[in-house]
C-alpha cells in the first residue's frame, strides 16, 4: 500500500484499461492518481509546484492530463507524497513513460489541429461513443470520397495532397470499428446530413450504402432524426464519450470552427446525456432508419 495515500496503490494500474489505452488516456490517469496522492497527503497545489520548481497552474494541468510529464518531476512528486517504495514507484513511472509516447496520429501533425489531438486519443480509448450530427455524417462513419468532399467544403483552397491526408486520417480512425472489443457507436443523424449533396451523386450513394453496411456491425447503431420531429439539439453537434477506465469520467466533446470544448463536469454531462436520450427517443428506430437509408439512396 502506498504510504500517505490510504486505499490507493499505483500497482493497480498495471493491466488496467489505461495500460491498453493511448497516451491521452494514460496522461489523464496519471494526473488523476497524482491528484489523489496529493490530496491524501494534505499538500496544496502551490506546495507541490514549489517542490518541482513550477507554478500551481502547472500542477493543475498535470493533474488534468493536459500536458506531458517529465519523469523527474513525477518522481519528485511521488517522494513528496510519501510514495517511497520501489515496488510502488516503478509501475507509476512506467505508466508515465507510456503516457509520453506519441500516438499513431502524430504522423499527421502537419494537418492535425492541436485541439483535436486530445479528442483522437479519447476516441481511440472510449468504450462507448454517442454522437449527434446535424450537418454531416460523423467522421467515424464517412467513406474516403465523402471525407474528401467534407474537407474541401470546410477548407476551400486546400491542396489536393492535404485533402487526401486529412481524409486518410479519418479512415485511420475508423480502425476502432472492427478491432477486438470495438467500442459501441450510437449515432443520431439529422435528415439534413443525409440529404445534403456532397461530392457527386455517386459519392452520396456510396456513403449511404456504407452507413447501411456499418449498421450491420453489432457495435454500431444508427438512427435518423427526421425534419418533422421538430427537435434540435441545443448547441449543435456533440459527442458523449464513456470509458472502461474507472479513473476517466464521461466527457462531452463539442467541436467549434477553430477549437473544441471538453466538458466533464457532472452537470454538463448530465445535460448533454438528457439531450441525447431525447434525440434517441424522437429519432426513427434503427430498423426504420435502414429503410430510410435505402429510400435516400434511391433518391440520390
Amino acid at each position: 500500500m502506498t504510504a500517505g495515500a490510504p486505499g490507493l496503490d499505483p500497482r493497480d494500474m498495471v493491466g488496467s484499461p489505461a495500460q491498453r489505452g493511448g497516451p491521452t488516456v494514460k496522461r489523464i490517469v496519471v494526473g488523476t492518481q497524482l491528484r489523489r496522492l496529493r490530496e491524501a497527503s494534505g499538500i496544496t497545489r502551490e506546495a507541490a509546484g514549489y517542490a518541482i520548481r513550477a507554478s500551481d497552474a502547472k500542477i493543475s494541468r498535470l493533474e488534468l492530463g493536459r500536458v506531458g510529464f517529465k519523469e523527474r518531476d513525477v518522481a519528485d512528486l511521488l517522494t513528496l507524497y510519501g510514495v517511497q517504495e520501489s515496488a510502488d514507484r516503478r509501475p507509476f513511472l512506467e505508466l508515465v513513460r507510456q503516457a509520453n509516447t506519441p500516438g499513431w496520429w502524430q504522423e499527421y501533425g502537419d494537418v492535425l489541429p492541436g485541439w483535436f489531438e486530445t479528442y483522437l486519443g479519447l476516441e481511440q480509448a472510449a468504450s462507448m461513443l454517442r454522437t449527434h450530427e446535424a450537418q454531416f455524417v460523423p467522421g467515424l462513419l464517412q467513406t474516403e470520397d465523402y471525407a474528401r468532399a467534407v474537407v474541401r467544403l470546410g477548407l476551400p483552397g486546400t491542396s489536393d495532397d492535404e485533402i487526401q491526408r486529412r481524409a486518410h486520417l479519418r479512415l485511420q480512425r475508423q480502425a476502432v470499428l472492427t478491432q477486438d472489443e470495438a467500442p459501441s457507436i450510437w449515432a443520431v443523424l439529422d435528415e439534413t446530413a443525409l440529404r445534403r449533396p456532397l461530392g457527386s451523386r455517386a459519392v452520396m450513394a456510396a456513403q449511404l450504402r456504407h452507413l447501411l453496411e456499418l449498421s450491420e456491425l453489432p457495435s454500431v447503431t444508427i438512427q435518423v432524426l427526421l425534419h418533422e420531429s421538430g427537435h434540435a439539439a441545443v448547441g449543435g453537434p456533440f459527442t458523449l464519450l464513456r470509458f472502461a477506465e474507472p479513473d476517466l469520467p464521461d466527457i462531452v466533446y463539442v467541436e467549434q470552427l477553430t477549437s473544441a470544448l471538453y466538458l466533464d463536469k457532472r452537470q454538463d454531462v448530465d445535460r448533454y446525456t438528457a439531450v441525447m436520450t431525447r434525440l434517441c427517443v424522437e429519432a426513427e428506430s434503427p430498423a426504420r432508419t435502414n429503410a430510410l437509408l435505402h429510400d435516400f439512396r434511391r433518391d440520390v
